[in-house]
Formats: C-alpha cells, sequence, structure tokens
C-alpha cells in the first residue's frame, strides 16, 4: 500500500477553484427570483376535504374514453410527476392521447389525526373513481398507482374490481420482506404504537430525513458538492431548486393510517399473504383479474425490483406485463430516458 500524498499545491488550487465555483453559483442562485413546478393545465373537478381531484387539460382532439386516475403516494406530493415543462410523465402521457386525472391528497393536519386506510381507499378514491365515471359516463377507469399509491391502488382494485378497466402499478412495493428492502428492515423494528400515540400525526419531516438516510453520503454531501460543478447555469440551476422544493415538501402523515399501513403492509407483509384488511374488506390479490401493468426501477433503493416483481406471483390475471427502467426510483420519473420511455410503454399498453 502506497502512502497517500496531497501536494500542497494542487490542494491551494483546489481551494481556489472551490471558491470560484461557489462565488458564481452564489450569484447565479441570487439571480433565480422564482421557479414553478407543476405547469401543466389542469382544473380542480372534485374536492373533499384536504383532498382535490384534479383533470388535466387534454391535447389531443380525441383523448383516450377511459381516463387515467393516478393514485400517487401520501408521502411527499404529485407534482414530483410535472416537475416542469421538459421533465414531466403527465404532460408527455396527455401528449400520447390519455386523459389523465389526480388525487392531490393534500396536507393533513390535526383534523384527520384519525382517518384510516379505509377512509383514504374506501372512501376518498372510491368517491373520486365515480367522480371520473360520471364525468365522462362509463363505469370503469384505468388506475395508475405510483409507489405507496400503487399499494392503495391495489387493495382499491381487490375490493372494488368491476370499477378498475385497467391497473398500472409503477415502483409499487408487494412483498415487503425481500432481504434488499433496507426500509422494511427499518421499518420491522419501529414501535409504531408508541410512535403513533406519541406523535398522534407523523411530521413529514421525520420520514423524509428517513429516506435520505437510506443512501447518507449520496443525498445530504455528495450532491452539494456535485451542485457545484453546474450552479453556473441558471437553468441547471433552477432544476436542481426544483427538485429539492420536491424532496422537502413533505406532508404529515395521517396517524391511524400511517399505524395501519406499517403493521398490515410492512410489519405482517400482509399484501402477498392475505392479511391486509381495509375497514371490514379484506385485500385478496387474487381479485385482480383486469390487466396489470407493473413498472419497476433497476436501481430502486427504497423499493427494490424483488420487492415489486413479487406482484405477478399473486395476482388473479393471466394478462400481466412487467416493464423494468433502468434507474432509480426518482430517475423513472424526471430522467429524460423516463421521458421517451415510460409514456410510450404505457400508451402501447393501455391500446
Amino acid at each position: 500500500m502506497f502512502p497517500l500524498f496531497i501536494s500542497p499545491e494542487q490542494a491551494i488550487q483546489d481551494m481556489l477553484e472551490f471558491q470560484k465555483k461557489l462565488g458564481e453559483g452564489l450569484t447565479t442562485l441570487t439571480q433565480i427570483e422564482e421557479f414553478d413546478v407543476g405547469t401543466t393545465p389542469k382544473e380542480a373537478v372534485y374536492h373533499e376535504d384536504k383532498l382535490t381531484l384534479y383533470r388535466y387539460k387534454p391535447v389531443v382532439d380525441n383523448p383516450n374514453p377511459i381516463p387515467i386516475l393516478i393514485v400517487y403516494a401520501l408521502v411527499n406530493r404529485p407534482y414530483m410527476l410535472d416537475l416542469q415543462p421538459d421533465r414531466s410523465l403527465i404532460k408527455n402521457l396527455l401528449a400520447q392521447g390519455q386523459d389523465i386525472y389526480l388525487i392531490d391528497w393534500g396536507y393533513p393536519d390535526g383534523a384527520d389525526r384519525y382517518l384510516t386506510l379505509a377512509d383514504y381507499i374506501n372512501g376518498y378514491i372510491h368517491r373520486c373513481v365515480k367522480a371520473v365515471c360520471k364525468r365522462h359516463g362509463i363505469e370503469k377507469i384505468n388506475i395508475l398507482g405510483v409507489c405507496q399509491g400503487g399499494a392503495l391502488s391495489l387493495s382499491y382494485s381487490s375490493i372494488h374490481p368491476t370499477r378498475v378497466n385497467k391497473l398500472i402499478t409503477m415502483v409499487t412495493p408487494v412483498d415487503f420482506h425481500t432481504p434488499d428492502n433496507l426500509l422494511s428492515h427499518w421499518v420491522n423494528k419501529l414501535d409504531v404504537d408508541m410512535l403513533v400515540d406519541t406523535l398522534g400525526n407523523i411530521p413529514g419531516e421525520l420520514l423524509n430525513w428517513t429516506f435520505l438516510s437510506m443512501k447518507p453520503f449520496r443525498l445530504t454531501g455528495q450532491k452539494y458538492l456535485d451542485m457545484l460543478d453546474n450552479l453556473s447555469d441558471s437553468t441547471a440551476a433552477a432544476n436542481f431548486l426544483r427538485m429539492e422544493k420536491w424532496i422537502f415538501d413533505s406532508p404529515d402523515q395521517a396517524g391511524e393510517t400511517f399505524r395501519e399501513f406499517v403493521k398490515q403492509f410492512f410489519q405482517n407483509n400482509g399484501l402477498i399473504k392475505g392479511k391486509v384488511c381495509i375497514g371490514e374488506h379484506p385485500v385478496d390479490l387474487k381479485n385482480i383479474t383486469m390487466p396489470v401493468f407493473n413498472i419497476y426501477a433497476s436501481d430502486d433503493h427504497i423499493v427494490p425490483p424483488s420487492a415489486s416483481k413479487a406482484l405477478g406471483r399473486f395476482i388473479g390475471t393471466e394478462d400481466y406485463t412487467e416493464l423494468v427502467f433502468k434507474g432509480g426510483h426518482i430517475g423513472i420519473y424526471v430522467s429524460g430516458r423516463a421521458q421517451k420511455q415510460i409514456p410510450t410503454a404505457i400508451t402501447k399498453w393501455l391500446g
């Protein structure tokens, strides 16, 4: 092993270069007055409590007569799917002729402390589905469930299969006990009763730092060092700030819903064992007999591929398709490759 040698002259030069980049970056940041997220035109078509159901303005003359309802996770905000005009899965789905609705869960507060999974799935989601069906004069719609929203969508489709024409799941956990699931290993040791009984609603900031801690060096240190190489470009700087806004825009979680989800899905692995119960309704994945399109990411550190791929073994349909995206949990929404691949694949499959 050779000893590490750092030239004093080179060290000084690197420090000067770093200071130069930092100064240029700060100048760029001060020139960015504001930036927008979620800019694709939409209108609110239904409200209930904190929830808003949006319909995005179709961009083709005759969109798909069976619309897609996007069910996002309760964690973080759904504008990740419409982060900016050139990185928007929603905009690209619209361009391919889809009619898109999205549930925005809003920001739960103390009044939502005792909301349960039944309130979300058999209440909010079910009433949004009925609202969309009524607007279009149809009996069933397509559903796109994202991450935790995919688990909620699987539960809904099991309990209300006659309301779902086709189901799409994206980076959705199904088997919560795969050996490579770091988040599950952490959560399985959690005394969730003590946590909820003590805090009530679960602070979004607490969950956010939990996710960041899964890749502590990359997500809390390295990315800010890498950022300096791009801050001289105002466009790149604004893109970075949009992502930072989304990362730290973390709603609190309704306490009882959090308790139920952790116990039934994570700790008991109930989705594949048939032990999830939403109110009085058991969730049996064999009830999912509609066509299913399961999309997962090869390098996902939050929902590893093994956790998603399990879906095909437990549902009740033979019309099952998988797509693996070469990227991570966030890249599947915002990367340039995702914009070209994912909306096209979804549209082709729906067709």
